[in-house]
């Protein structure tokens, strides 16, 4: 085996389905990609998700305590790359900006795209730095997901977009 840098660990997970993590706050949208995320309990439904501490929609979340997490499909793929490479910083509505259209939760007064796989909404229960990165801890206040998932994934219609983490690109499932 050969030494690896230990900053590039995290590589070691990708491919990785990334979630689009939504938040909006007084008018304003924005959404990113996430690729490191992590059910952290079950009882209650808690999850995990490791943000840059100094993005957008990360303030947003934290305004409004409230985010979700969508999980979209490969013929998203181009979306969800704007998503990454745009600041919400310069939008009111970055998902608007990105061609994804949006409703409000079920649950939750979030932001949700239309036609996503899977979405979870969450409170954000509490935040931690660790190094450079924050946890961002939210309990799952509702879920939803479409008919191909039937306690897991069938993959007859889900065809999940698979983060590299070579160069920001997005490829797909094939299999």
């Amino acid at each position: 085996m050969k030494e690896v840098d230990p900053t590039k660990v995290h590589r070691f997970f990708y491919p990785s389905v990334p979630a689009v993590l939504c938040a909006a706050h007084n008018g304003r949208v924005s959404a990113m990609p996430v690729t490191s995320c992590i059910p952290l309990s079950e009882i209650p439904p808690v999850v995990g998700v490791s943000c840059n501490p100094q993005a957008f929609t990360l303030l947003l979340a934290s305004k409004s305590r409230l985010f979700s997490l969508c999980i979209l499909d490969r013929s998203r793929a181009s979306a969800i790359e704007f998503l990454a490479t745009h600041s919400g910083r310069v939008s009111l509505d970055k998902l608007a900006d990105a061609g994804l259209g949006w409703v409000r939760g079920a649950s939750l007064d979030v932001p949700v795209i239309k036609g996503s796989q899977a979405v979870l909404e969450c409170s954000l229960v509490s935040k931690r730095r660790f190094g450079d990165h924050l946890l961002v801890v939210g309990k799952v206040e509702g879920a939803s997901a479409s008919a191909d998932f039937k306690d897991y994934w069938q993959f007859k219609t889900y065809h999940p977009v698979l983060y590299t983490g070579w160069q920001g690109r997005m490829t797909t499932y094939t299999g």
